[in-house]
């Protein structure tokens, strides 16, 4: 069974290396699809393309939309999407992104630390399953790629 898996939400530690390297290592029939998770690159790409804003929040709008339409074209190839949620930033766009992967029927899984259930509960009961460690997200994909 190939599956495709989008690894969504935050951006400022290495779990998604950490899942790609964990899938690589059980040579697991998953291809992994993710976010631009340069800082500038995502940040800058409306004025790169389109033009500069004089205002921050104008800019801040060309590349929200350009980079929805990276973030939504890949979720509608996943057929798996893991969303983190880190305690450092409040990452609402992970949150819209597993809510749009839930109502487009994609099986979704919650990746966070156990302090965060209660804030991410109502993200949590659309998850087919809530893991706090990457290890666990490859453990999850080796189980569900294997022969039946």
């Amino acid at each position: 069974m190939n599956l495709t898996v989008y690894l969504s939400g935050e951006i400022h530690s290495d779990w998604r290396e950490q899942i790609m390297t964990g899938i690589q290592s059980a040579d697991l029939p998953v291809k992994v699809l993710s976010p631009v998770t340069d800082h500038p690159a995502s940040d800058n790409v409306g004025v790169d393309i389109l033009g500069a804003e004089e205002l921050a929040e104008w800019k801040d709008h060309k590349a929200a939309k350009i980079n929805r339409m990276r973030i939504l074209l890949a979720i509608e190839q996943a057929e798996i999407v893991v969303v983190k949620f880190g305690d450092q930033y409040k990452q609402w766009n992970a949150a819209f992104e597993a809510g749009y992967a839930v109502a487009k029927g994609k099986m979704l899984i919650s990746l966070h630390a156990p302090d965060l259930a209660h804030p991410l509960k109502e993200v949590d009961a659309s998850a087919m399953a809530v893991a706090e460690h990457p290890t666990q997200i490859v453990e999850i994909l080796t189980y569900v790629t294997q022969q039946i």
